[in-house]
């Protein structure tokens, strides 16, 4: 079973969430061997992180909020699919606030795992894609794109693009100066060429996040020797070995 999850990053039910839609719809017909879930930051809460380092002891944050909740179904997750807004040329601060504890709460979970003098993250190994949308069109879909390229990065995971042309780095949309919270679906109907594209690139995205995520599942079973007794990939191992 490959396991995805969509995150829908904004505060409102909205644009991003119309392409998440798409997306994990998109996801699903790659195989039967997909399973869905979706998961928006509309209505939680997510504390920053006050670098208290508690989560270095036992990978557990002293803040009790939200975060437990998403970080779990993360964690178990093979493939993630962020749906962001563009806030300020990046993403919303309750997505920054998740990302930021998520990564220093990894570091104490699988600490033990390592010599002390080769504490670092494990590698993950999920594909993550990125859908970005703005209302203008040069509003920082790029830069926010990016940010999630990082993020997946340091987590050991595998950033994901849709195909060329409509998907270089990422998905990026925007609602032609449109503010209104199903702007995106409105120009769809409209049959607008930019919505269009982005509904376009977040099928593909999602589609090859799930195939590449295939791909790392066969690999890793079929080296299963070799993989399983290296801490590096205890994450990815885990779930090729879940019971489903």
């Amino acid at each position: 079973m490959i396991k995805v999850l969509g995150i829908s990053g904004s505060p409102r039910k909205g644009n991003s969430q119309f392409l998440l839609d798409i997306a994990l719809e998109s996801a699903k017909m790659v195989s039967d061997e997909v399973e869905i879930e979706s998961y928006s930051i509309r209505g939680k809460k997510f504390g920053g992180c006050v670098m208290c380092q508690n989560c270095q002891k036992d990978g557990e944050c002293i803040i009790r909020d939200d975060f437990q909740e998403i970080r779990d179904k993360w964690i178990d997750a093979d493939v993630i699919i962020y749906s962001i807004p563009v806030y300020h040329m990046g993403m919303p601060a309750q997505l920054k606030a998740f990302i930021d504890r998520l990564g220093n709460s990894m570091f104490g979970r699988y600490k033990d795992n390592f010599k002390p003098e080769e504490a670092t993250l494990p590698r993950s190994l999920k594909t993550i894609a990125t859908i970005t949308q703005g209302t203008h069109v040069f509003s920082g879909q790029e830069h926010t794109i990016t940010q999630m390229i990082n993020h997946a990065l340091i987590m050991g995971c595998i950033p994901v693009t849709g195909d060329m042309w409509e998907s270089y780095i990422g998905v990026g949309g925007w609602t032609n100066t449109r503010e209104d919270r199903n702007a995106l679906e409105q120009l769809v109907a409209e049959g607008d060429r930019d919505a269009l594209v982005a509904v376009r690139g977040s099928r593909s995205i999602a589609k090859r996040a799930v195939e590449i995520s295939m791909l790392l599942r066969e690999g890793a079973r079929y080296k299963e020797t070799y993989f399983g007794s290296n801490p590096v990939y205890v994450p990815l191992m885990d779930r090729v070995n879940r019971k489903e």
